[in-house]
């Protein structure tokens, strides 16, 4: 596992840290191509790290932001992805709106899927069975050893082809879009961005147990041996 490990002492100063690792990555990509590229996920743990990237005083030009994963809800809708994201960094960052490439959510999961796919293609310039490159792509790790919207028992959790899929969560009763493994694998950098203490038990448990992804999804990554930084905030 090539992991970079960026411990500090709570999440406020692990996200400074995470913001300025982010931003350095995408100076270098704007610089070599003239833009960037950025996944966010969800949840309330992020939020912190979108508000100090919204403090900075980088520029956002030609950044332009997708999702790692997305609930089937509208934009709106107070569990919505991107919504947390526009509150905490798109819109105090002022990000234009050409650059936000959201997943249409409001449709039915297989149609925002298959939407979100195509978009991603387009932008990519993407060949036949090519997958897209994130610069960044930031993952949060569940209690449940998941990542992304690739839940324990996930049979997608093999594939490594596809770009986006509908996924049915049972546990949750609920249907979530996500990108696959293939494009999780295929970024320039991944960041994992998590707190301490409560999440411990887990982040031991995908380090140090055998490798079974579909009990443990975040694995697929974890023990990639591509480039994962992860920013921790409390104690491991």
């Amino acid at each position: 596992m090539a992991i970079q490990w960026h411990e500090r002492p709570d999440l406020e100063t692990a996200a400074e840290a995470a913001a300025q690792y982010v931003i350095g990555r995408l100076e270098e990509a704007r610089k070599d191509r003239g833009f960037a590229t950025l996944a966010l996920s969800g949840g309330t743990t992020p939020q912190v790290l979108f508000a100090r990237l919204a403090a900075s005083p980088f520029r956002w030009d030609g950044v332009h932001v997708f999702w790692v994963d997305e609930r089937v809800v509208p934009p709106a809708h107070s569990d919505s992805n991107y919504r947390l994201a526009q509150e905490a960094l798109l819109g105090p960052a002022r990000i234009p709106e050409g650059q936000i490439h959201r997943i249409r959510a409001e449709l039915p999961a297989e149609s925002a899927a298959q939407q979100y796919t195509e978009n991603i293609r387009q932008f990519f310039r993407l060949t036949e069975g090519t997958l897209p490159s994130f610069d960044v792509l930031h993952l949060g790790l569940g209690a449940d050893g998941h990542t992304a919207s690739l839940f324990p028992g996930e049979a997608l959790v093999d594939d490594r082809s596809g770009i986006a899929a509908a996924v049915h969560v049972a546990k949750l009763t609920t249907w979530r879009i996500t990108l696959l493994p293939g494009v999780l694998l295929a970024a320039r950098q991944i960041l994992f961005f998590t707190a301490g203490g409560e999440k411990a038990p887990i982040i031991h448990t995908v380090l140090h147990e055998p490798y079974d992804p579909h009990r443990w999804p975040s694995q697929i990554v974890i023990h990639s041996g591509r480039n994962v930084a992860w920013f921790l905030g409390g104690p491991r």
